[in-house]
């Protein structure tokens, strides 16, 4: 961070070297709209993390078809094949894993989302369905994302199959963001209802994520390593889509695959912390008390091979490639950009002005040191552990050509109003916001936010877009966007102005890599 700013007080004193941009500057003068491209970056992340793209670039059979290839490792196929798989994505990749391995497949379960099969057939994306005579069973539930007695079924019909398997069997797993709810398995006698109950007290009290899924392992069949222990002896090859800042395994889908390394006396911290120990339902004290005493000790995952197939990093990577295709300059942000959306819209905001005093008007700087304090004091709250603020720095100061600042993760949003909307969308409006009183100099500016699941809270949009003359056209057109942030109704907002041309929709992508962020500056 220190070097980034650095960077900005030596380089926004610098005079300006052109950016020679050659032929790609000829397409990008083909007049194609920033709206338009900007559609067209958000479009190609999304689809370098379909399922179909990262299982073929992931699994490949030899040309015997008696070998399954992973990332440098080799199965052996005869009929052996079986799989598993749980989350908002594993349709899809469901789909394509058959396509690809079917004639070896015996067996396989999914758990996922309920109302998924019809609202992608609905979407016409047959590629994401199972074919009808399919060796693959579905199961639907966790409806709104909560566990439910159907997930519960259908996570018993996946620790039955696993547990059936030999050492000369190979298991494929498939996870994807949503996999928590589609498994949830609690250890006998503990309920699904006590489960629940003790999840959201410690959430009310405010234990982190962490600390929550390290409740949820110790009392699961399946989380924590548990799947693969079902499992063995098999093989296990887990194929996973993180929707995870940093792409954790142990964390997406609370690490089925992966050993938990939470002992019972993390867990008792935990319940001691927040003053649940002493209340604990009866089933929980049993189940604790059973693992502490577990002659075995922790359980290992020697035989498991897990692979993330695809991320955020991934999808803003191809994002990057078609930007500079486009002739843009294009720098990825980070693919962590978390914390609350206020200030994530501010460093957007800031960035933005950064570039507007220095992509075209030579000697630029005066206010160097107020925004050095203003980089210093986002840095500091945001603390992203991966921010590239250098090279970002660079390419917006002394470039005469356009420029594409590309990020993505999971902004959050403290809610204050009863409105409609999703955080891509509040994102998109605070930017707007942002950059309406900001000095820009004579720079074209619009970014864009959009999940790439395809949809942004409970709306029908993934996101949306802005330019820096947001603000003064909803003033015309009677719209204030403070009283829309106020009661955290950006989709109202967006659906009112322009008549919605600036909502961002793709419908369900069959896919969840958390969130894209562009922003976009280009010298008039």
């Amino acid at each position: 961070m220190a070097a980034g700013l650095q960077v900005l007080a030596r380089l926004a004193r610098a005079p300006l070297r052109p950016l020679l941009l050659g032929s790609p500057m000829a397409r990008l003068a083909s007049g194609m709209a920033l709206a338009e491209q900007a559609r067209q970056l958000f479009e190609s992340a999304v689809g370098a993390v379909l399922p179909g793209p990262m299982l073929h670039r992931t699994l490949s059979l030899d040309p015997g078809g008696r070998q399954l290839k992973v990332r440098g490792r080799s199965f052996q196929l005869r009929q052996n094949l079986y799989l598993v798989g749980f989350g908002k994505a594993v349709l899809g990749m469901a789909a394509a894993a058959e396509e690809l391995l079917g004639q070896h497949l015996v067996q396989g379960v999914v758990s996922v989302p309920r109302g998924i099969s019809a609202a992608m057939e609905h979407a016409g994306k047959q590629e994401m369905l199972l074919k009808p005579h399919s060796r693959v069973q579905v199961f639907e539930g966790a409806e709104d994302n909560l566990p439910d007695r159907d997930a519960l079924r259908a996570a018993l019909a996946i620790r039955q199959l696993a547990e059936g398997l030999t050492a000369d069997d190979l298991l494929l797993v498939l996870i994807s963001g949503g996999g928590s709810a589609l498994l949830p398995a609690p250890i006998p006698p503990v309920t699904l209802e006590e489960k629940q109950t003790l999840t959201k007290l410690l959430a009310a009290r405010g234990a982190t994520i962490q600390e929550l899924n390290t409740i949820r392992k110790a009392l699961s069949q399946l989380k924590g390593g548990g799947l693969a222990q079902a499992a063995y002896p098999a093989q296990v090859v887990s194929l996973i889509l993180s929707d995870v800042v940093g792409d954790p395994v142990e964390v997406i889908a609370s690490g089925p695959t992966v050993a938990s390394i939470h002992s019972v006396q993390d867990c008792l911290h935990i319940l001691n912390r927040y003053g649940l120990r002493a209340a604990l339902p009866r089933s929980v004290k049993t189940v604790l008390a059973r693992a502490d005493s577990d002659p075995h000790g922790p359980h290992t995952c020697g035989h498991v091979l897990n692979v993330v197939i695809g991320s955020n990093a991934l999808a803003l990577a191809e994002a990057q490639r078609q930007a500079e295709a486009l002739g843009y300059r294009a720098v990825v942000l980070s693919a962590a950009m978390q914390g609350d959306v206020r200030s994530v819209a501010q460093l957007y905001g800031l960035l933005a002005q950064v570039a507007g005093a220095h992509l075209t008007l030579p000697g630029a700087g005066a206010s160097v040191e107020e925004e050095d304090e203003q980089f210093h004091e986002l840095m500091a709250e945001l603390q992203l552990p991966d921010l590239q603020l250098r090279e970002a720095l660079e390419a917006v100061v002394g470039a005469e050509g356009p420029v594409c600042l590309l990020a993505g993760g999971e902004p959050t949003v403290q809610l204050q109003g009863s409105g409609m909307g999703g955080r891509n969308q509040e994102l998109a409006l605070r930017v707007g916001a942002e950059l309406g009183r900001r000095p820009l100099g004579p720079v074209d500016v619009l970014f864009l936010s959009g999940g790439t699941d395809g949809q942004d809270g409970p709306t029908e949009a993934a996101g949306a877009w802005v330019m820096s003359d947001l603000a003064g056209q909803a003033t015309a057109e009677g719209l204030d966007v403070a009283t829309f942030l106020a009661h955290n109704d950006s989709h109202t907002f967006f659906r009112c102005f322009r008549g919605g041309a600036h909502l961002l929709c793709t419908g369900l992508t069959g896919t969840n890599v958390m969130d894209i962020h562009l922003l976009f500056l280009r010298p008039r």
